[in-house]
């Protein structure tokens, strides 16, 4: 319908060329239809930070709801037929939420009174003989009777007499949003995001996600664990994730990452904004 022109954008065909530089093609021409740009037009250069990657977010309401979302900057010159890889659900994102049942000291009451004994009605307390002369004629019903050897002398008496502590299980709500960015083949191959949540919630005892999260991704982790003899030399296993946990009604802040940096930023619990791209604060 139209010429591979109408495609082309320079800033797009210049992260094509970087990602060529080295291999075979690095001087592959311009597509057909397409101007070469002059001397001294703005290009990149080799060393100019080249803005591109993953864009994700974690949110946590007033309501405690958790939610997330993903976008992949993608891998210049895949090959054919790759399929996209973070923005996938279980590899690149994921959030839950569950109940978690902890022990706590709780209230727990007890009958004084055992099953096998008696009280004592009011009626039964009167002096037999003037209790038979003086209802016996109204109340045919009211006839001796032998006293019962287990009877208990009548009183107002709780029904619920001792009280004592116990550990009973409580619910408790935990939820978990993560977000990951990186080698989007690692992510696929490990569920990388899925598997940072089922370790923060089906541990013995339960993790922090940020344990969970840097048992995953960070330094030494299961991503790069992942690359093997590869890591540090094709990008394989290089990756890094943020997430929230909402725990007893508060949000935690979670992140970490093995590699150079990772542009993040966030709301801290004082209400104030804060960014960070390596692992130390700065000004």
């Amino acid at each position: 319908m139209v010429e591979e022109g109408y495609f082309f954008t320079r800033r797009r065909w210049e992260e094509h060329r970087k990602g060529l530089a080295g291999k075979d093609g690095a001087g592959e021409e311009l597509p057909v239809g397409v101007e070469a740009w002059a001397d001294g037009e703005p290009g990149w250069d080799g060393h100019e930070y080249l803005p591109q990657g993953t864009v994700g977010a974690v949110v946590l309401d007033r309501f405690g709801d958790l939610c997330v979302a993903t976008s992949t900057g993608g891998l210049t010159n895949k090959l054919p037929g790759r399929i996209g890889d973070t923005p996938t659900l279980g590899a690149g994102f994921w959030t839950e939420e569950w109940t978690d049942k902890t022990t706590s000291k709780s209230m727990a009451y007890t009958s004084p009174l055992a099953p096998s004994r008696i009280v004592q009605a009011p009626i039964d307390r009167m002096i037999p003989g003037l209790r038979e002369s003086w209802l016996g004629s109204c109340l045919p019903f009211v006839s001796p009777q032998p006293e019962r050897q287990d009877a208990i002398p009548w009183a107002p008496e709780p029904v619920f007499e001792k009280l004592q502590l116990s550990d009973r299980p409580l619910p408790k709500r935990r939820g978990i949003a993560i977000s990951g960015t990186g080698n989007g083949d690692t992510f696929l191959r490990l569920s990388a995001c899925r598997t940072t949540g089922a370790i923060c919630r089906f541990s013995s005892p339960s993790p922090s996600l940020q344990s969970s999260l840097s048992r995953m991704t960070g330094p030494e982790g299961e991503l790069q664990k992942s690359a093997g003899d590869r890591w540090d030399r094709t990008g394989e296993g290089e990756g890094g994730m943020i997430g929230i946990e909402f725990v007893d009604g508060r949000g935690k802040i979670a992140m970490d990452f093995n590699c150079g940096g990772m542009f993040r930023a966030w709301v801290d619990d004082d209400g104030v904004d804060r960014c960070m791209v390596f692992r130390e604060e700065y000004c």
